[in-house]
């Protein structure tokens, strides 16, 4: 490929670098197309190029010569396959230079603050000193950290369409990019490091995008796991370093005890909405993988240190409390292993670290027999805290024997990796759809009340009979002889029992409860901890999702805290409350504008529910990696937030291709975690007053029902779902084999029986991208309409006011101008000739109409004259590639015209279909 007119217009000196890696990634892609395919490839994929290319510029023939090469390219199905693989990889490529810049532009930018002396923007020091200079005390920074919880937790939620063999390579590029910018090379040394990148690039064109098969859900764990050994292990004690350093520096003269403030939780293992692949085995499989994990990283680094601390007897003294724990563990060695510590007598701490060196391996052979199966093995050890303590005798010892530089050194970074990942490394949640809890309890019922019908019953009666069962002693599930269904919801139960004895209490300490919509559905699901001996030691997490379960969420958590019995498993939790709400559903509900302002509502009346029982509240955002789906910016989501919703507290999902590109680079997967805490840290200190909130609040009540009334009128028209199913890949996405749940929940009857993932990346790959905007512009405009020209023009500038001075708004706004920028309607009118003209009439139209509408109402109220003119390097990003991306849609439109037509060619096809697929998710930088 010969890409270097796609950064033209970057005329800044800054990106001439990143100009530099497209040329050289693109010649040498170039050169792998022409050796591994021919001229006769490279030159049809510069032709189509260059087409899309006139296209845009206004050409009118161009677009017509495209369909015509396209629809005789398809007729060869390798041909058309190589094509696509060539777009494919130019994107995977391209995409590595641009975090390579944005590597770049970061180091450049921390060496800048570094020099001036002062904290880079949106960090933890600069979060610390804002908070210092607006006011905030030392004693109510203790305060603040004593609540502080920062919680990302790994989905496998089927996001990441690339194969885990693809994402390596990849990686491998990743460095070997690293290595040209930031090694001083001999010519021999660069000439080798690009004949291994030629040798990767030959790699990986040999090698196919789609997965044969789909994931187990031990291979998504083994995923999540990845990303803590190569990453996050090393790096979230250095952001607690950061925080200790930034508080040291703002208040000098003060100490403080920082927490476990941030950790991390996985739902890998865990999920069981919608996925019977996550068994009662697999879930106990998955907490004892990532125990293996942790014992593994944990032995690795005591291996490391063993040498590093070589502090001898005749050169300094020791704690006796360290001599004596010493003294008891040698009485567990005999034979060899005695003599080889004896190797060591004047270097205690070696003898100490080999000791434990040998304890976790122990724990970790004892760790590979499933739960019922292990036998006490005096020389494993029985908890993370008799591991942390080890070390803590360790640490202390050294502090009092003037070795203080090496207590809080390298080992000082073991010691808060044991403090902060335990033997469970993260914190597993276990998720089940309300729907199955009451059909368990409707069996348990009737086994006590032959003939009556649990579900018949009121929600009173149903809340009283609950009540009555958690306060009673008799259990009601001693024994498993219910249907298999049942007994499986009972003993998951018993299971999370066991993984707090085995693993530890962090093992498992949330079960959700999805489409949550009574009391009683929280109540079925507190009998069954109780049940299983959980009482207080299980948070019940409602998931509120719909447009309407936001609507009631804090009505219903309001009559949970007037539960006597609910309050009392509570206190034994500290009176903390976490509540969930989805993303993802409530935008596939109500639409985009109504999801929004329901989900801040919601938001704000659940925080004064709890602030008014006296609740620790902590709320879980369950968002995707599409503006569809709550995505965006993490920091600026949580500005976003309404007042006194966060307090210091937040749990948030991470899933499929947002954990992978957050977390494959260390850099970029620093700057990701510090303005995580830099945007929680500033939203829970001094909030900005908005006295205009009550006026603007009723601006958004009128207007996002105003849309989502327009967004159901398009989703309940009776052409619609055949319009969706026809104009998109649905069915070549739920093919792609990307994760291990099913693709679809049940037979499609409506737009809620659609998965949100698949919903969102359809319309993503025709180049709609629906959920990320439609409906706001019919929202604004019909409200701005009202009352004639005079109040327009107020509502108008109220509408700019609310943008300018109202993070909220302005988040919806500008969230709402990425998805439509990254649509593309003249690439929507290729898939909408998928289906027949009246449907395209009843739909198309309407979607065509909205974009522009909802375009006009944005420029209106941001003054731009193009969308992301306020963004303009993301404009430039998705201007320029635009041309690549263009030929891989006008492929996949022809490629699922021909199936259709030609019913016979659609198992031959089926591959090449995918990689299209692929090819469009790598292009547009995401997928659901």
């Amino acid at each position: 490929m010969t890409p270097t007119d796609t950064q033209q217009s970057q005329s800044e000196p800054a990106d001439a670098r990143l100009r530099q890696s497209v040329r050289t990634l693109g010649n040498l892609l170039g050169e792998t197309i022409i050796e591994q395919e021919g001229q006769t490839v490279f030159d049809l994929e510069e032709e189509m190029r260059a087409l899309t290319r006139s296209q845009r510029g206004g050409d009118p023939s161009a677009g017509a010569r495209l369909l015509e090469l396209t629809r005789n390219l398809i007729q060869d199905g390798d041909r058309t396959e190589a094509v696509l693989k060539a777009f494919t990889t130019y994107f995977q490529l391209i995409n590595l230079a641009e975090e390579q810049q944005r590597v770049r532009v970061l180091r450049e930018r921390m060496a800048q603050a570094q020099l001036e002396k002062r904290p880079m923007r949106e960090t933890i020091a600069a979060a610390v000193q804002t908070l210092k200079a607006d006011g905030m005390q030392a004693y109510e920074m203790r305060q603040m950290l004593n609540d502080l919880l920062i919680m990302p937790v790994f989905t496998a939620h089927p996001t990441e369409a690339k194969r885990r063999t693809i994402l390596l390579k990849l990686q491998g590029l990743a460095r070997q990019l690293h290595d040209l910018d930031y090694s001083i090379l001999l010519p021999s040394e660069e000439t080798a490091i690009v004949d291994d990148i030629r040798e990767t690039l030959v790699a990986l064109w040999q090698s196919d995008e789609n997965r044969e098969r789909r994931p187990t859900v031990l291979d998504e764990v083994r995923q999540g796991l990845y990303f803590f050994e190569t990453t996050l292990f090393e790096l979230v004690p250095q952001i607690y370093r950061e925080l200790s350093r930034a508080l040291e520096e703002a208040w000098p003269e003060e100490s403080f005890a920082i927490p476990a403030f941030l950790r991390y939780g996985s739902w890998m293992g865990g999920d069981r909405d919608g996925n019977p692949f996550v068994t009662l085995e697999i879930t106990e499989a998955a907490l004892r993988e990532q125990k293996e994990q942790a014992l593994k990283l944990y032995a690795q680094a005591v291996e490391n240190l063993y040498g590093h601390l070589s502090v001898a007897k005749t050169r300094m003294g020791f704690s006796q409390p360290f001599l004596d724990s010493l003294a008891e563990d040698m009485k567990l060695i005999s034979g060899d292993e005695l003599e080889v510590l004896e190797r060591f007598n004047l270097e205690p701490y070696r003898q100490k670290s080999i000791l434990i060196y040998r304890r976790l391996m122990a724990t970790i052979r004892q760790n590979e027999q499933p739960w019922e199966q292990q036998k006490p093995d005096p020389r494993a050890y029985p908890d993370a805290a008799t591991f942390v303590a080890d070390l803590e005798l360790i640490q202390e010892s050294l502090r009092q024997n003037n070795g203080w530089r090496l207590a809080d050194g390298r080992f000082a970074n073991l010691v808060q990796q044991a403090r902060i990942f335990g033997f469970h490394l993260a914190t597993l949640d276990v998720r089940q759809h309300s729907g199955r809890h009451r059909d368990a309890m409707a069996e348990i019922y009737a086994r006590y009340h032959p003939g009556a019908d649990y579900r018949a019953l009121s929600e009173t009666d149903k809340v009283a009979w609950l009540v009555e069962e958690i306060r009673g002693q008799r259990p009601l599930t001693a024994q498993l002889n219910f249907s298999a269904a049942t007994n499986e919801a009972v003993a998951l139960f018993r299971l999370i029992k066991t993984a707090q004895e085995q693993v530890g209490p962090q093992a498992i300490q949330t079960y959700i409860i999805s489409m949550t919509t009574s009391v009683s559905h929280m109540l079925e699901v507190l009998l069954l901890a109780k049940d299983a001996g959980l009482f207080g030691k299980i948070g019940v997490v409602p998931l509120f999702e719909t447009i309407e379960d936001l609507q009631n969420a804090a009505a219903v958590m309001g009559q949970m805290f007037e539960t006597p019995i609910y309050r009392e498993h509570l206190a034994l939790r500290g009176n903390s409350q976490q509540i969930m709400i989805g993303y993802s559903d409530s935008n596939k509900d109500g639409g985009y504008l109504r999801a929004n302002w329901m989900l801040y509502e919601a938001q704000q009346h659940l925080a004064q529910v709890c602030e008014a029982h006296k609740m620790r509240l902590t709320l879980f955002h369950g968002r995707g990696g599409s503006i569809g789906r709550g995505g965006g910016p993490a920091n600026r989501a949580i500005l976003a937030q309404p007042p006194g919703s966060i307090k210091a507290r937040i749990k948030i999902t991470e899933q499929g291709e947002v954990i992978s590109n957050r977390y494959s680079n260390e850099l970029i997967a620093h700057r990701h975690l510090e303005q995580l805490v830099n945007a929680v840290l500033l939203t829970s200190g001094k909030r900005p007053d908005y006295p205009k909130e009550a006026e603007w609040a009723a601006v958004m009540e009128e207007t996002s029902a105003r849309a989502e009334a327009h967004y159901r009128a398009l989703i309940q028209n009776p052409a619609f779902l055949r319009y969706f199913n026809e104009t998109t890949p649905l069915d070549q996405i739920n093919q792609l084999n990307i994760g291990s749940r099913p693709a679809k929940r049940k037979a499609t009857s409506g737009v809620s029986d659609l998965r949100a993932i698949p919903w969102v990346f359809a319309w993503s790959q025709s180049r709609v991208n629906l959920p990320g905007w439609y409906g706001l512009g019919a929202g604004i405009d019909g409200w701005m309409g009202e009352g004639g020209d005079d109040e327009t023009k107020k509502r108008l500038a109220l509408l700019r006011e609310m943008y300018s001075e109202w993070p909220f708004f302005r988040t919806v706004i500008d969230r709402a101008q990425v998805s439509m920028r990254r649509a593309d309607m003249p690439i929507a009118n290729l898939y909408a000739d998928l289906t027949d003209e009246s449907v395209r009439a009843a739909v198309f139209a309407e979607v065509e109409a909205e974009y522009a509408r909802t375009e006009r109402v944005i420029l209106a109220i941001t003054g731009q004259a193009h969308l992301l003119d306020n963004e303009e390097w993301l404009q430039r990003s998705i201007n320029l590639r635009n041309p690549y991306v263009d030929p891989l849609n006008y492929i996949q439109a022809a490629l699922i015209k021909r199936i259709r037509s030609e019913p016979e060619t659609a198992e031959s096809l089926r591959p090449v279909l995918l990689l299209s697929v692929n090819g469009v998710a790598a292009g547009l930088q995401g997928t659901g």
